[in-house]
């Protein structure tokens, strides 16, 4: 068996290793890396107990990182991401694109703070003008919704000229 789910207690190689040689996982259901562990051991046991290394890690910080920051610190509620569309951008990307292009614009005379008012702004407009052009779609295809019925229901109304009485179904002849 595989003795204790406990980290304390071995490691998740002998774990599993525990498992394949007890019979509760079959040899051919073994982790991926389980073979490449036995084939390349580490030069140290990976255990819990072992004392981390003094390595200083690297700051790895991109030029769009601080700009995110800038948007998420000032603008908590920025809404849901759907992550199945792929058709549109993420408000934090079209954020960043159009705070590069007017620092662009600007070439690095603007402060920080004018940079991203002007880019507020500038993705408010935008918004307001992808809002009226779904207005305008919504209109139009109500519109010619509505005339395509008209046609529809004068078609009909020309073939539909049937005098049927419904006390002529129930004659006995």
């Amino acid at each position: 068996m595989a003795r204790s789910r406990l980290e304390k207690i071995g490691t998740i190689y002998t774990r599993t290793r525990g498992l394949i040689q007890s019979g509760a996982v079959h040899w051919d259901d073994r982790p991926l890396w389980y073979d490449l562990y036995e084939a390349f051991p580490p030069l140290e046991e990976p255990r819990f107990d072992r004392p981390v290394p003094n390595v200083p890690l690297k700051k790895i910080f991109y030029e769009e990182d601080k700009i995110r920051a800038l948007l998420h610190n000032r603008n908590k509620q920025i809404g849901t991401v759907n992550m199945f569309n792929n058709a549109s951008s993420t408000l934090s990307k079209r954020f960043i694109e159009a705070y590069k292009k007017l620092e662009k614009q600007h070439d690095g005379s603007a402060s920080q703070e004018q940079l991203y008012e002007e880019t507020i702004e500038l993705l408010q407009r935008e918004r307001q003008k992808q809002a009226e052009m779904q207005l305008e779609d919504e209109q139009v295809s109500l519109v010619s919704s509505f005339k395509r019925a008209q046609e529809q229901r004068e078609r009909f109304k020309d073939s539909a000229n049937i005098a049927i009485k419904v006390s002529d179904l129930f004659k006995k002849e």
